[in-house]
C-alpha cells in the first residue's frame, strides 16, 4: 500500500476509539457511588466516548452506503450503522442512571476522520475507509478489556459486553473487504502520535439542544444489551 496511505492513517489515528489515551492512577479514582456500583473517571469515559465513537462511526456508515463500490465495503457500512445503533441506545439509557452527560458531537478528531472519507471517493474511498476503520477498533481492544475487567459498576459492564462484541463484528467486516495492510495497521496500533487531550474530548452539549439519536436501520439486527439483570447485579447505596 502507498505512502500516501500510510501518511493519511498516521495523521488520524490514535490510541483508541473511545479517545481514553492512558490508563492512569487518576482514572481509577472512584467518582460516584451508585447502586450499580462505583462509578471510576475510567467507567464515565468509557460510557461518553462510546457515545462519541458512535457519533462519527455511524454517519462514516451512511457515507459508505452512498460510495463503497464493493459488495464488502457496503456489507461493513451496514454492520457500523446497525451495530453502533444499538450501543447509542445503551450509552443513552444507562448514562441518566449514572449521572452521566453525553455529548452530542463528536472529538475533533473524530470529525476529521469523516470530513477525510466524505471527501474521498471511489478505490481511495474503499481502502481508506477499510483501513482507518480497522486501526480504530483494532486499538479499542485492550481498553474494552480494561474496563470490562476492572470496573466494579454492573452497567458499566453490560456496556462493555455489548462494546466488544460489536468492536469485533467491525473489525471482521472490514477484514472480509480485503483492502486491510495489517503492517500497517499494527503500525499504527502500536506507535499511535501524541496528540493533545483537546483533539480526543468530544465537547459537551449545549444548553437546552436535543440529544441527538442514532435511529436503527429498518433492517437492523443488532440490539441494545438487556441491562435487567445489570441493574439487579448490585444493589447498594444510591447515587450519593
Amino acid at each position: 500500500m502507498g505512502g500516501a496511505l500510510t501518511l493519511t492513517l498516521a495523521a488520524l489515528a490514535y490510541p483508541s476509539m473511545l479517545g481514553v489515551s492512558n490508563v492512569t492512577t487518576a482514572q481509577d479514582r472512584v467518582i460516584a457511588t451508585t447502586q450499580w456500583g462505583p462509578l471510576t473517571e475510567l467507567d464515565r469515559d468509557f460510557v461518553v466516548k462510546v457515545r462519541a465513537a458512535g457519533l462519527w462511526e455511524y454517519p462514516v456508515g451512511q457515507i459508505g452506503l452512498k460510495k463503497g463500490t464493493s459488495k464488502a465495503v457496503l456489507t461493513a457500512s451496514e454492520h457500523l450503522i446497525d451495530g453502533h445503533a444499538a450501543l447509542d441506545t445503551t450509552c443513552r439509557k444507562i448514562a441518566p442512571m449514572l449521572n452521566i452527560t453525553l455529548p452530542n458531537v463528536a472529538s475533533p478528531q473524530q470529525i476529521g476522520f469523516v470530513n477525510t472519507l466524505n471527501a474521498e471517493s471511489g478505490e481511495k474511498f474503499d481502502s481508506d475507509f477499510a483501513n482507518i476503520l480497522r486501526i480504530t477498533h483494532g486499538s479499542i481492544f485492550n481498553t474494552i478489556a480494561k474496563v470490562r475487567s476492572t470496573t466494579k459498576n454492573s452497567l458499566v459492564r453490560a456496556l462493555a459486553d455489548q462494546a466488544n462484541n460489536t468492536v469485533l463484528d467491525h473489525i471482521t467486516v472490514m477484514e472480509k473487504t480485503g483492502l486491510v495492510d495489517f503492517d500497517t495497521a499494527l503500525f499504527t496500533q502500536t506507535t499511535p502520535p501524541k496528540l493533545p487531550k483537546s483533539d480526543l474530548t468530544p465537547p459537551p452539549p449545549s444548553a437546552g439542544q436535543p440529544e441527538v439519536v442514532l435511529t436503527p436501520p429498518p433492517t437492523a439486527t443488532s440490539t441494545p444489551v438487556d441491562i435487567s439483570g445489570a441493574v439487579n447485579a448490585n444493589p447498594g447505596p444510591t447515587v450519593g
